[in-house]
């Protein structure tokens, strides 16, 4: 059986296991991040030419036209000089909040009345209109239609401002399908197989010597909620109540936002021990940036981890 806990029982280790994941964080940022980046860049250019001829290259730039096209908002914030956050616009166009949060994620709110609609849209293409930066959009006051060159190198432009809005997450998300890839390739090694777990069955019927990314798992008693887990396993030889290891991959490059989001993993394990019991294993999988202050809250509220650099430890768990 593992032991109860693999490294948050071990301050005096703390201070090189810290030094280690920032040195290994970092080298993995100097070789892969520019390119997460540069292909994200190639992605979002594609989008934002998409958007560009649906607006008719911004010459049709009316509530008619983001109505049909609701997802060109983020790459139309980006059109402005200075560019716009969301509650910028918001707060300009004194537009619907939660209308221009759906526009955000690609979709109109739909309950929304069709003539308040059209007045939050005429009101936010106004805003748009007046900010353009016709320093990038040289065909606007020419009254005429961009050359392909132009296009894209406005495209280009735009791309590099959304990439710039969103660099963190870049780099988040392709680290953290770094982790789950080294936690697969270390299970397969092992003879672990993935399987997605059924939706509705219980944790503790999951098959002994699988493995399942992204999982919701549910907890509550009254009101159910689902959360959400980056890796779930369930080791050869059964634990108490059938019970998988959760396993958090959290990576960071910098100490500052590690402090910010720590409470959300202190949630996550009071849930997770109000609908399963003391026997919950609930690990985070560490690469980066995460200083004592860190690691002495999360050892306070119970939660231990393995890091990436001793990525053997999770044989300490059990697996």
């Amino acid at each position: 059986m593992a032991p109860s806990k693999v490294n948050a029982d071990k301050p005096h280790l703390w201070k090189a296991d810290i030094a280690a994941s920032v040195d290994q964080f970092n080298q993995w940022f100097m070789r892969f991040a520019p390119e997460a980046f540069r292909e994200t860049r190639v992605q979002t250019t594609e989008h934002v030419q998409a958007a560009l001829l649906a607006m008719r290259d911004l010459r049709a730039l009316n509530a008619a036209t983001l109505k049909a096209n609701p997802g060109a908002l983020p790459t139309l914030r980006m059109c402005t000089a200075p560019p716009l956050a969301v509650d910028r616009l918001v707060g300009l166009a004194n537009a619907n909040k939660s209308l221009v949060g759906s526009m955000e994620g690609g979709s109109l709110a739909k309950r929304m009345k069709a003539d308040l609609l059209d007045q939050n849209l005429s009101r936010i293409c106004s805003v748009l209109t007046k900010l353009l930066d016709r320093d990038i959009f040289p065909w606007l006051d020419a009254a005429k239609a961009p050359t392909d060159q132009e296009r894209e190198r406005a495209s280009t432009i735009v791309a590099d401002r959304l990439c710039s809005a969103v660099a963190n997450p870049i780099v988040r998300n392709a680290q953290e399908q770094r982790q789950l890839a080294l936690i697969a390739s270390w299970l397969d090694d092992r003879g672990y197989r993935r399987q997605p777990h059924p939706a509705g069955q219980p944790l503790s019927e999951m098959e002994a010597g699988t493995y399942s990314f992204r999982m919701n798992v549910v907890v509550g008693e009254s009101m159910k909620v689902n959360i959400p887990v980056d890796a779930v396993v369930q080791p050869k030889q059964a634990r108490p109540g059938r019970l998988p290891i959760l396993i958090e991959a959290k990576s960071a490059g910098d100490f500052t936002n590690t402090n910010k989001r720590r409470k959300e993993e202190a949630t996550k394990i009071r849930q997770l021990r109000a609908s399963y019991g003391d026997d919950v294993v609930f690990v985070l999988f560490l690469c980066g940036y995460f200083g004592s202050d860190y690691l002495g809250y999360e050892a306070a509220e119970g939660i231990d981890w393995v890091w990436e650099h001793r990525t053997d430890d999770l044989e300490r768990l059990g697996l």
